[in-house]
């Protein structure tokens, strides 16, 4: 019952823009974990929320358009 219920938890969340930026190669996934913690430091320390894309872009990890590879396959249908 739990293992039923945990697998219909995570088909109902998407792959996140980590996931899918390091699938694609783009980053590492040491580089993933490091956007995220920068995120998380950011919100805890009420500055300004920052998406990982942009993370990724600042820190030159990512191109525009490879940010745009991964929202389109993000938001794809």
């Amino acid at each position: 019952m739990a293992n039923e219920i945990e697998r219909e938890l995570s088909e109902k969340y998407c792959r996140r823009f980590g996931q899918i930026a390091v699938e694609k190669g783009f980053i590492t996934s040491e580089q993933a974990k490091a956007a995220l913690s920068e995120q998380l430091d950011d919100d805890l320390e009420n500055r300004q929320h920052r998406l990982i894309g942009r993370i990724t872009l600042d820190h030159g990890w990512m191109t525009p358009p490879q940010i745009d590879l991964v929202l389109n396959d993000l938001f794809k249908k």
